[in-house]
């Protein structure tokens, strides 16, 4: 197993982590107060920042665009899954950071959708301008009056209508509905009823302003909105579109879904690793600036044992992801599943106690705006719902764990007890 990055992998990460030095870092409370003064003086939180949009063109002329989507001719920058881990760490330590560099959710995923299941006339009218950065997309999966971890229980529903489908439910937490240049909506809903159970559902482009489309309202995530880019509830009210925007053709929605998530899942898994580092960055570097009951807090032997633990969580993430990434461009998405179940689990939980650690540490400032710890404590805990609560993913590999063990006809797995 060969977890070595290639040349092109150090030479973008040189290049990444010098934009991330020369023009992200520098700028976090620029976009922060350019969301709110948005809010404030234009009434609207939801305008694009002029700071990311500024920064795009820059991002592009250095290389440093579309690198998440391999295997592409209408990508050529894309890299595999193992040479995209480190840059999309680097680019998780600030959450609006991967905008700049086309590689932000729901976009990768919707654009990896499409580039490897959608028709030829999809991806000229929606994946090339997502992959110019000129529109943005949406993904409507989970709904509000279901248990949404069960994807069988999805509710609304797609209905063939002569040359159209004819669609109505609800969804919410589709991420990148509030942005404004969100143009396409990828939505999972019910075709047949009567079908098994895992062929029911299908997936159908949604053109955004398709008439019947309506965002009811955009949901906060412990009381941050995440504009200008957040979640929104959608209703879809007898909403038509043509038969052809359905992907692959009806009862093939968990087929994509599962071609889908799996990169996502790993995306979101790496940014992890990135947030974290972050946290233990902001920890110590607030330790070492503090004095308490005589001496530095880093001083402090509790310090150090977070800190070293820290260390080790990071470390044993990073290797287990590196470990999901080699397999899915080595042997598939199917046979790494696995894998990609454990880190889905495994990063975010670590994440979230090393940001529990440095909000620790900031004292009464961590749980403020002041400090960055707070909004990266909410947007990680997110993850363990995100594509899959962590009870769905731990239940996957409990049950690939006992097929190791799975009895032959007539054999008994019961063995004899000795005695010495």
């Amino acid at each position: 197993m060969d977890f070595e990055y290639s040349p092109r992998c150090m030479e973008l990460r040189e290049k990444l982590n010098q934009f991330m030095d020369e023009f992200i870092y520098p700028n976090e409370r620029t976009y922060k107060d350019e969301v709110d003064r948005n809010g404030r003086e234009k009434g609207n939180r939801w305008i694009p920042t002029k700071i990311v949009e500024e920064l795009k063109p820059i991002a592009r002329s250095r290389g440093l665009w579309n690198l998440f989507l391999p295997k592409s001719h209408r990508a050529p920058e894309g890299l595999s899954n193992l040479d995209y881990a480190p840059l999309c760490e680097i680019m998780g330590r600030i959450t609006w950071a991967p905008e700049v560099f086309n590689c932000s959710a729901p976009d990768t995923g919707n654009m990896e959708t499409i580039e490897r299941y959608g028709s030829e006339e999809h991806k000229q009218q929606w994946l090339e301008p997502l992959l110019r950065g000129e529109i943005r997309s949406a993904f409507a999966m989970t709904e509000p009056d279901v248990a949404s971890s069960d994807a069988t229980n999805i509710a609304t529903r797609i209905e063939r209508d002569g040359n159209e489908y004819v669609i109505n439910g609800t969804k919410w937490w589709t991420s990148g509905a509030g942005d404004p240049r969100c143009k396409i909506y990828i939505l999972m809903g019910k075709t047949d009823g009567d079908a098994p159970r895992h062929s029911q559902q299908s997936m159908i482009l949604v053109p955004a302003d398709t008439k019947g489309v309506t965002v009811v309202r955009p949901l906060s995530v412990f009381g941050y909105d995440d504009a200008p880019h957040g979640h929104c509830e959608v209703k879809f009210e007898n909403v038509r579109v043509p038969a052809s925007n359905i992907l692959l053709g009806e009862g093939r929605g968990f087929e994509i879904a599962q071609g889908r998530l799996g990169p996502g899942r790993i995306h979101h898994c790496m940014r992890a690793i990135g947030t974290a580092e972050r946290a233990l960055e902001l920890m110590c570097r607030r330790i070492d600036s503090r004095v308490a009951f005589g001496k530095k807090v880093s001083e402090q032997g509790v310090w150090r044992e977070r800190i070293a633990e820290s260390r080790i969580m990071i470390d044993s993430a990073r290797l287990l992801v590196l470990k999901a990434a080699y397999m899915m461009d080595t042997v598939g998405n199917k046979v790494a599943k696995s894998e990609i179940a454990m880190i889905k689990v495994l990063a975010p939980v670590m994440a979230q106690q090393i940001i529990d650690w440095s909000i620790q540490a900031h004292g009464g400032g961590g749980v403020s705006d002041d400090f960055a710890v707070a909004q990266l404590w909410a947007h990680n805990r997110t993850l363990r719902i995100a594509d899959g609560p962590d009870e769905v993913h731990r239940n996957a590999i409990a049950k690939i764990e006992l097929s190791k063990y799975a009895s032959l006809p007539g054999e008994s797995l019961d063995l004899p007890i000795t005695r010495s």
